[in-house]
C-alpha cells in the first residue's frame, strides 16, 4: 500500500494495517503468544510489540496535545533525542514487563482509536500540509500519524510473523 496523501487513506492504511496486525495476533494460540522471539530482538514477544505500539501512541497523543495548544513537545520523549531512540525504546520494554498479554491488548486498541479520532476530526489540508502546525517542523501532521499507526503496524506485523516462523 502506498504511504497515505489524504484523509481517507490515512483512515483506511491505518484501519487495515492494524486489523491485519490483530488478525495476526489472535491466530496464536496462549502458548505461541508467550513464546519468546529470536535472541536478536528486543521485543521478545508479542506482548512486547503490543506495549511498544501502545506507548508510541501515547507519546504522539502527548505531542498532540502540546503541539496543538502552540507549545513544544518533548519529541520523542522528555529526556530523549531521535537519535536516542534505541536507548528509548529499551526503557518502553522495561517499563512494561509487568502487564499481561490481554491488558497490553486492551491499551493498544484504546490508544488506537483515541488516534482514529483526531484523524476523524481534521482536514485533508489540516493532515497534509507541511509546515502547517509549528510543532511538526518541516512536517504535516499525518507524517507523524503515518509513523505511529499504519507504518508501526506494519513493522509490528513483520517483526511477529518473522519471529514465528
Amino acid at each position: 500500500m502506498a504511504k497515505p496523501k489524504t484523509k481517507n487513506e490515512l483512515i483506511n492504511a491505518s484501519q487495515e494495517n492494524y486489523s491485519e496486525l490483530i488478525t495476526l495476533v489472535d491466530s496464536f494460540t496462549e502458548e505461541e503468544i508467550k513464546t519468546e522471539f529470536p535472541k536478536e530482538t528486543l521485543n521478545r514477544n508479542i506482548r512486547d510489540v503490543l506495549t511498544h505500539l501502545h506507548h508510541w501512541h501515547l507519546m504522539f497523543l502527548n505531542w498532540y496535545k502540546v503541539g496543538m495548544k502552540n507549545e513544544k513537545p518533548d519529541m520523542p520523549a522528555k529526556g530523549y533525542s531521535w537519535k536516542e531512540t534505541p536507548q528509548l525504546n529499551k526503557q518502553i520494554w522495561e517499563n512494561y514487563q509487568s502487564v499481561e498479554f490481554g491488558e497490553a491488548r486492551k491499551m493498544l486498541e484504546e490508544s488506537f482509536s483515541e488516534i482514529q479520532q483526531i484523524i476523524k476530526k481534521h482536514t485533508n489540508k489540516e493532515l497534509f500540509e507541511k509546515k502547517r502546525y509549528k510543532w511538526t517542523g518541516s512536517t504535516s501532521l499525518g507524517a507523524y500519524i503515518i509513523a505511529n499507526t499504519s507504518s508501526h503496524y506494519k513493522w509490528a506485523y513483520t517483526l511477529i510473523k518473522k519471529a514465528k516462523r
